[in-house]
């Protein structure tokens, strides 16, 4: 009976990351849900799915994440992955001015065509190659975060620098002009690295704190409760498959990963 009631305050949340090839949103995303780097990562073709779930005070989010190719021919099939979405992660390299640019018309076209009340965060991805020492990492520590959603480095990278190299000469995008953008148009806004985990549980935890849980809880219990006076089929399967057991034994408000 009380698992019962857990189920009831969970959430699920639809998730978009966006942003051009290359900057690493794959890599993110596996940060995030496996805790985990990956060098020499294939590209997406598409988009991939996963799933996690963040623990956010006596709830316990879903996210749903849909994680879209960056290459600009896979750019008509964005609709279909950002419509009905509560939040977006819009994903830019800080070594590479261009991708901010990019990020920059992900947004307006997310403002423009998305869901109004969609919860979107601006993330500087690739932190480590512009930080004067990276920490060593376990999953993968001779390795720089060049692959994300494209096989290839971005230009300019210099993937074979030795550890603890890599300084603030790298940086294209500074900290406080993507800061002043995110803050006019109204984003959250992190520096994230896929390859150490910095920011990255930080950047989903916000998120899940900026969603209208009650009001998402709200509409689906009614679109339940209009179902299964249609019908029920006595089997139970709202959040079929999902175990709270790992989330609640997190502390609050922090991210299951």
């Amino acid at each position: 009976m009380a698992d019962g009631a857990q189920q009831d305050k969970s959430v699920q949340v639809k998730l978009v990351l966006l942003g051009e090839a290359a900057v690493g949103k794959s890599s993110l995303v596996l940060r995030f849900v496996s805790n985990d780097f990956q060098a020499n990562k294939e590209p997406t073709i598409g988009a991939a799915f996963l799933t996690q779930k963040c623990r956010l005070e006596d709830r316990t989010l879903r996210y749903e994440i849909w994680d879209t190719a960056g290459q600009e021919r896979f750019h008509s099939l964005a609709p279909m992955y950002y419509r009905n979405a509560q939040a977006a992660v819009v994903v830019y390299d800080v070594t590479k001015a261009a991708s901010l640019e990019k990020a920059k018309s992900w947004v307006k076209e997310l403002q423009r065509q998305a869901n109004p009340n969609i919860v979107i965060a601006l993330a500087g991805n690739k932190l480590d190659l512009v930080q004067s020492s990276s920490p060593p990492t376990p999953t993968s520590p001779s390795f720089e975060d060049d692959e994300a959603d494209d096989a290839t480095a971005t230009p300019g990278e210099t993937p074979d620098s030795p550890e603890g190299s890599t300084n603030e000469t790298l940086r294209q995008v500074p900290t406080d002009e993507a800061q002043a953008y995110a803050t006019e148009a109204s984003l959250l806004f992190f520096e994230t690295s896929a390859k150490t985990g910095e920011g990255v549980v930080e950047l989903f935890t916000e998120i899940a704190k900026k969603i209208p849980i009650d009001h998402i809880l709200a509409s689906t219990q009614g679109a339940a409760g209009r179902s299964g006076a249609a019908g029920a089929d006595g089997q139970g399967n709202r959040q079929q498959g999902i175990n709270l057991d790992a989330a609640a034994s997190k502390g609050k408000d922090a991210c299951n990963c």
